[in-house]
């Protein structure tokens, strides 16, 4: 990981968990070429290592997750817009291609290029506080590289109103349309985020990675195209050790090993 990358992403392994977290406080954690190189540093080295699990995805303070791309004067992202789509979509592309399940902590408001990270995320918990928002359209923009990944997410509907209008979401409201799987107080956000990554590192590291493949597989498939890929998919799993393993451990009442494979 570069010098720039190091700073402004923290990189903080304890057991079988990883903590990314956008260390850009004073700037809402909003996205530099430094922030997107440092992340995709962070899941490169993550999945290179075969005790990690599960990741966590989150910024740095209470006020922002994320704010999207930095767009001061002077900032990194500005002269280069041709660039900065090709790392930002590289960022999504190595999001979504990631093998372990990952866990986004919204600690605060999430927005523009924010929500893209959100969406490539398996499972999400916000804070209560946290506003949820694609204000592109309010400086002649618009979330084109967001829309790949989010629009899988939210009802047509709900998300066409944010895109055109550039309001927010609170964050009932973001799980209601099915954005996050938990609302929580800010007191309570890291328990229930160590509550729901603890109910993940416990299972098989090969099913999950297999059934991750398989879910991104078929989002684009009809029923008919879905269904012999998935059977192919089964056949295979069963064929793994973790599948073996995991059904001896059930008729013998105990808690299975996992390796992996």
């Amino acid at each position: 990981m570069s010098g720039e990358a190091q700073a402004v992403v923290r990189y903080e392994r304890q057991e079988a968990v990883v903590r990314l977290t956008i260390d850009r406080p004073e700037s809402r954690n909003a996205l530099t070429l430094g922030v997107l190189q440092g992340l995709r540093d962070g899941l490169a080295r993550a999945t290179g290592d075969g005790g990690v699990r599960a990741i966590v995805l989150t910024g740095a303070g209470e006020a922002a997750f994320c704010a999207g791309a930095d767009l001061r004067l002077g900032s990194t992202l500005a002269p280069d817009p041709a660039r900065t789509t090709n790392d930002y979509a590289e960022l999504l592309r190595a999001l979504m291609g990631c093998t372990l399940p990952i866990v986004a902590r919204v600690n605060g408001h999430c927005m523009a290029g924010g929500m893209g990270l959100l969406a490539t995320c398996d499972l999400a918990v916000a804070s209560e506080r946290a506003l949820f928002g694609l204000p592109e359209v309010k400086v002649g923009l618009f979330p084109m590289q967001v829309l790949s990944v989010l629009r899988p997410l939210l009802p047509e509907r709900v998300l066409t109103e944010m895109c055109l209008t550039g309001e927010s979401l609170g964050a009932q409201e973001a799980r209601a349309a099915g954005l996050v799987n938990y609302v929580v107080s800010d007191a309570e956000l890291d328990a229930k985020v160590a509550w729901l990554v603890a109910r993940l590192v416990d299972k098989s590291p090969t099913a999950q990675r297999r059934g991750k493949y398989a879910l991104r597989a078929i989002a684009g498939q009809t029923w008919a195209q879905a269904l012999p890929y998935l059977e192919g998919q089964f056949a295979t799993l069963v064929a793994t050790q973790d599948a073996a393993e995991g059904q001896r451990a059930f008729v013998e009442r105990r808690k299975p090993e996992w390796t992996g494979r």
